[in-house]
């Protein structure tokens, strides 16, 4: 589903994935000013501190919002209204509930795959950021930087802008979706191969969602609720109740 109306006001490609790149690297670039002043200037004490708790939470707490705000001056900057070039409205609920449905669904199944493979289905990255959030009294903010800020952050950038961006014909929409899943992905190297993969998978049906539904708040949703079950397996995990 492509934007009606303001077709002459989407970016060209290029400065689409230019000024992704442009907020990507602001973001990481404050998220690292932070962390580096956090640690009185130590490189080497951060490097070895990437997974704990509060170094994660930190930057996920400065690295979406300078996301987001780098977007909306190039959403605007281009004569568009950010509500409406980032999709952020909510479609009819029918539409919500298949959508809480599919997520659902795509949790269960790629949890089964790793559960009758063998594999993990909570990673090290998880147990150790959970943990040490929890011993250092960041719990509070690492539930609200995982199940929201990131989710609202990553959804701008990648169903939001990048979207808007790249589909702009029906033939273009699935092709965009893949790239955009991959992208999407590969930025979570915190992970392995197969964790990647889920995230992948979740991309791919989130991809679709926005085109169906023309919503990138639906898509923040469901990232949400994946995010939120991460959590809350993560826990279990941590808990041994599992």
């Amino acid at each position: 589903m492509t934007i009606r109306g303001s077709l002459a006001k989407i970016l060209p490609y290029l400065a689409t994935m230019a000024w992704a790149v442009v907020a990507f690297l602001a973001g990481q670039a404050a998220a690292l000013a932070v962390l580096l002043r956090w640690y009185h200037g130590d490189v080497e004490a951060l490097y070895a501190a990437q997974y704990d708790g509060a170094v994660v939470t930190l930057s996920v707490l400065v690295l979406n919002p300078v996301i987001v705000g780098v977007l909306m001056f190039a959403v605007r900057l281009s004569g568009a209204k950010p509500a409406e070039y980032l999709a952020l409205v909510w479609p009819p609920m029918r539409t919500v509930m298949a959508g809480i449905i599919g997520i659902v669904v795509i949790i269960a199944l790629t949890d089964a795959l790793l559960f009758v493979s063998g594999r993990a289905i909570v990673s090290d990255f998880q147990t150790v950021s959970y943990t040490t959030a929890a011993a250092e009294g960041w719990l509070p903010l690492m539930w609200i930087a995982t199940v929201l800020v990131a989710p609202a952050g990553e959804e701008i950038l990648f169903r939001g802008y990048l979207f808007r961006g790249f589909v702009r014909s029906e033939r273009s929409a699935w092709p965009a979706i893949i790239v955009i899943s991959l992208l999407w992905a590969s930025l979570h190297l915190q992970y392995d191969w197969t964790g990647m993969t889920e995230i992948g998978v979740a991309g791919l049906f989130l991809g679709w969602v926005r085109w169906r539904s023309g919503s990138t708040l639906l898509t923040f949703l469901l990232h949400a609720l994946f995010n939120l079950e991460g959590m809350l397996e993560t826990v279990a995990q941590v808990k041994h109740l599992f």
